[in-house]
């Protein structure tokens, strides 16, 4: 079985990865993070899948991504090959409490569901 620190590192540098802004700027750089069955609950309330998503970050004439802050963020194995990270964001001066499951596969560890939720 795989070490679960290993595993909790990996999920959160591969989360940490996600919210680069260079790597929200490029289709092809968050295609490899998500996972093919992708869900997402944003904060907005909208339900994402991953085509949707990718599209909404990398349209064509948006201003560039601005860097998140990120704070609180932990992690737990709930099983092999499967990570929840729990964390808060701020951006633009809103905040959420999130929570990302990842999951390991052939090709890395992939963002399998997100979900956000605002506060004060």
């Amino acid at each position: 079985m795989p070490d679960r620190t290993s595993a909790i590192s990996s999920a959160i540098e591969a989360e940490l990865r996600l919210l680069d802004p260079a790597v929200r700027a490029s289709a092809h750089l968050l295609a490899e993070l998500l996972h093919p069955d992708f869900r997402e609950f944003g904060v907005s309330g909208r339900e994402w899948d991953r085509g949707s998503i990718v599209a909404a970050l990398t349209v064509k004439g948006a201003p560039g991504p601005r860097p998140i802050t990120t704070s609180k963020m932990r992690g737990v194995q709930l099983a092999p090959g499967v990570v929840l990270l729990t964390f808060d964001t701020e951006f633009n001066g809103l905040r959420a409490h999130r929570s990302s499951v990842w999951r390991l596969t052939e090709s890395g560890w992939l963002l399998y569901f997100h979900q956000g939720t605002p506060f004060d």
